[in-house]
C-alpha cells in the first residue's frame, strides 16, 4: 500500500472541503451571524490539508490504492465537515440543537453522502449559514465516487477506472472523452448548469434566492436537507413541487445520456435499456399509487402530485416530502420501500442498489430459467444492445449480496435500541439506500435523534458503504489493505 500517495490525495480533497467552506461563512457574513464556528474550522482543515497534501510520494497506484483512498477522504471529510455543526452546538446550547460530536458526523456524513437522514428536530431556529452548509454539502458529494475518480486521479494512469468496478457496465465506466480531465469538467459543467436552471425555475415560481439556492443543492446532489421544518411542503406550491420532482427525476438519470444528447446521439440514449426500465418503474408506481391514494386527497390531480413527488424523491433517494406518506395505505407505503432498494440510474447522483443492477438480476434469472427448460442452448444477457461479459455480472452478483448482507447486519445491531420493525428496518434501508427518511419513527415528519449513539454510528458506515457502492470501504476495512507490500 502506498500510503503516501493515498494520504497525499486525502490532503488534497482536504483543501478543496475547507475552500468549499468560504461560502458559507460568507453567507454568515451577509446576513450578519456568528462566523466563529467557521472561522475555526476552515483554518483547521486547512492546516491538515497542507500537511498531507506535501508529502512526497511516487506515482506507483493500483485498485487498491484507489478504493482505500476513496473510502478514507469520505470518512475524513465527513468527520471534519461536522466541525462547523460542533462549534455552533458549543456556542449555543440553550437550543439543544448538535448536543454531541456523534451527532455532528452523523448529520455531516448525512449530507455529504447525500442522505438527508437528519438528527434535527427543527431546523428553522438554525442560522442560514449553517442550513447552508448542510444543504451545499449535498451538492458536493453529489457526484460521487464517480467523479472523486475522475477529477482527482488523472494523472495517475487508466486504472483509475478501477475505483468505478463497482457499478455495473456501460457509459458510466467508460471515460466520456479521452482524458479524464475533460470528462470530469463536462460532467460537472452538466451539473452545474441544470443546478442553476432549477435555481432559476423555483425563482420563477415566487421562492425567495435563498430558499431557490439551498433546495437546488438538495435536489440536484439528490439529498433532501431542507430549510424548512414541514421540507417542501412548508411552501403550499404545486408549482414548486411539479419543478422539484421533474430537476429529482432528472438528476436521477445517468449523466453520460446527458453528454450524448449534447453530442446530438439522442438515438443511442433512447435506446439506453436503463433509461426504460427505468421510466417504467416511475410512472408505474405513480399510477399504482395514485389510485391507491385517491381517496385521501379531494381530486385525482392532487393524488397524482403527491404519489409523482414521493415516487420521485424516493426512487431518486433525495428525501424530500411533499406530504406524510406515513399515513399512505400499507400497499403505497411497501411500494415505497421497494423503491428504496431499487433507487436511481448508475453515473447519477442518486443513491440506491440502481437500476442497471436490477435490471442485470432480473435479466440474470431470466436466463437461469432459460436454461433450465432448454439446457443445451446458448444464453447471455444483454445490456443496451451489448453481451454483458461473466465478470460483469459476478460483480453485480457479489454487490447485491453484499449490500443485503450489511443491511442485514445493520438491522440486527440497531434493533438492540428496542424501535418497531417499520422503524428499525426502514431506517437502516433509508441510510445505506441514501434515501433519508424511511418509515413510522424516522418518517418524512420525523428524524434519528431517539436512536443510540453507536446505532448512530451504525448507520453513518451504512451511508457511506451505499454512497460508495460497498467495495470500497470493505476495501479498508479489509485487513490485507493495510500492507505495504
Amino acid at each position: 500500500m502506498n500510503f503516501r500517495l493515498v494520504f497525499k490525495l486525502t490532503g488534497k480533497t482536504l483543501l478543496v472541503e475547507a475552500a468549499a467552506m468560504l461560502l458559507p461563512l460568507l453567507v454568515c457574513l451577509l446576513y450578519r451571524e456568528n462566523p466563529l464556528p467557521f472561522l475555526i474550522t476552515i483554518p483547521l482543515i486547512a492546516a491538515v490539508g497542507l500537511i498531507l497534501a506535501h508529502l512526497r510520494s511516487d506515482d506507483h497506484f493500483f485498485p487498491r490504492e484507489g478504493f482505500f483512498a476513496v473510502a478514507l477522504i469520505w470518512l475524513l471529510v465527513g468527520a471534519l465537515g461536522a466541525l462547523p455543526f460542533f462549534f455552533w452546538g458549543r456556542l449555543y446550547p440553550e437550543l439543544g440543537l448538535f448536543r454531541s460530536y456523534i451527532d455532528c458526523f452523523f448529520e455531516s456524513v448525512s449530507g455529504f453522502t447525500t442522505t438527508g437522514a437528519s438528527i434535527l428536530s427543527a431546523v428553522e431556529p438554525l442560522p442560514k449559514g449553517i442550513l447552508f452548509w448542510r444543504s451545499f454539502m449535498h451538492w458536493l458529494g453529489g457526484m460521487g465516487v464517480l467523479i472523486l475518480a475522475i477529477a482527482l486521479l488523472p494523472s495517475l494512469g487508466a486504472r483509475t477506472l478501477h475505483l468505478m468496478k463497482a457499478e455495473s457496465p456501460g457509459p458510466v465506466v467508460s471515460k466520456l472523452v479521452p482524458k479524464t480531465s475533460q470528462s470530469s469538467k463536462i460532467l460537472y459543467g452538466i451539473y452545474c448548469v441544470m443546478t442553476l436552471i432549477q435555481v432559476l425555475c423555483l425563482r420563477l415560481a415566487g421562492m425567495p434566492l435563498y430558499d431557490s439556492l439551498v433546495n437546488s443543492f438538495a435536489t440536484a446532489g439528490t439529498g433532501g436537507f431542507s430549510v424548512r421544518n414541514l421540507s417542501i411542503a412548508a411552501y403550499q406550491s404545486p408549482t414548486v413541487e411539479v419543478i422539484i420532482t421533474l430537476f429529482m427525476l432528472l438528476f436521477s438519470v445517468n449523466f453520460a445520456l446527458y453528454f450524448l444528447v449534447l453530442c446530438g446521439k439522442v438515438r443511442q440514449v433512447l435506446k439506453s435499456d436503463e433509461l426504460r426500465f427505468f421510466l417504467i418503474v416511475v410512472f408505474a408506481s405513480i399510477v399504482l399509487i395514485s389510485v391507491n391514494i385517491r381517496h385521501m386527497y379531494p381530486t385525482p390531480g392532487e393524488a397524482v402530485r403527491h404519489a409523482a413527488f414521493q415516487v420521485g424523491t424516493i426512487i431518486s433517494t433525495t428525501g424530500f416530502a411533499s406530504t406524510d406518506f406515513n399515513l399512505w395505505p400499507e400497499f403505497s407505503r411497501v411500494l415505497l420501500v421497494l423503491l428504496m432498494f431499487i433507487g436511481a440510474c448508475a453515473g447519477s447522483t442518486g443513491g440506491g442498489i440502481k437500476c442497471s443492477r436490477v435490471l442485470l438480476l432480473l435479466k440474470s434469472i431470466l436466463r437461469e430459467i432459460r436454461q433450465i427448460v432448454h439446457p443445451r442452448s446458448v444464453n447471455v444477457v444483454r445490456l443496451d444492445g451489448r453481451v454483458m461479459d461473466e465478470d460483469a455480472l459476478r460483480s453485480v452478483y457479489v454487490f447485491f449480496a453484499a449490500y443485503m448482507f450489511i443491511t442485514l447486519g445493520a438491522t440486527l445491531v440497531v434493533a438492540v435500541d428496542n424501535f418497531t420493525f417499520g422503524t428499525t428496518f426502514t431506517a437502516v434501508v433509508a441510510c445505506i439506500g441514501n434515501i433519508g427518511p424511511g418509515l413510522e419513527l424516522v418518517g418524512p415528519m420525523g428524524n434519528y435523534a431517539a436512536f443510540s449513539p453507536l446505532s448512530k454510528i451504525v448507520l453513518s458506515l451504512c451511508m457511506i458503504v451505499g454512497r460508495l457502492e460497498v467495495l470500497p470501504i470493505l476495501v479498508l476495512f479489509s485487513g490485507n489493505a493495510w500492507k505495504r507490500s
